[in-house]
């Protein structure tokens, strides 16, 4: 396992351009006809997991979007892009990513909750980095006018969040078994 890596964090647009390279790389590899780069509209912050070389091991990006529910507007963020480099996957370079953005969340006090979807058999994996499964749940993205659902036809995804409030259970309760107006536009349909 390489441990000598650590986590470094951009706003997207301040991503060093090697580094981006690397990223859109990694992100064609893994999504093939993918475009690159997200929505500035949801204030995108981009992690890394680099050696010294500046080589990425693994990325992802962080959304943000206010999302009404429940009588109130929480400040939610999302995970979007999680990728490692197809040589290193099996070492944990993923998750220790991931946990690092739940942390980076959990310590931000402009962030209520992390709420994002996955693929089905990927929820074991944010389980481990502290996500957990909101049962029923399902995230609609894309625009009002053009919506799209994670209960959409041929998809087979899991909401899954972490609650950064003074209320977590009531917040998680809040979020649970409904259908959430995510709805975070035209590029980003889902994260």
């Amino acid at each position: 396992m390489i441990t000598d890596l650590r986590v470094l964090g951009f706003a997207e647009a301040d991503v060093p351009a090697a580094s981006a390279v690397q990223v859109a790389a990694l992100e064609a590899e893994a999504w093939p006809g993918s475009t690159p780069g997200h929505d500035p509209a949801l204030a995108p912050r981009t992690l890394l997991l680099v050696d010294d070389e500046g080589t990425v091991a693994a990325a992802l990006t962080l959304l943000h979007k206010p999302i009404p529910l429940a009588g109130r507007t929480y400040r939610a963020a999302g995970l979007s892009s999680v990728v490692t480099r197809s040589a290193l996957r099996g070492q944990g370079l993923g998750g220790r990513l991931v946990a690092a953005a739940r942390a980076e969340l959990a310590a931000d006090p402009a962030v209520d909750l992390a709420l994002f979807s996955c693929d089905r058999p990927l929820a074991p994996f944010y389980e481990a980095a502290g996500f957990a499964p909101l049962p029923g749940t399902v995230l609609v993205g894309g625009t009002p006018g053009d919506p799209l659902a994670t209960d959409a036809p041929g998809f087979d995804k899991v909401v899954v969040a972490a609650f950064f409030t003074d209320d977590p259970a009531g917040d998680r309760e809040a979020f649970t078994g409904v259908r959430v107006p995510l709805h975070p536009g035209s590029i980003d349909r889902l994260w």
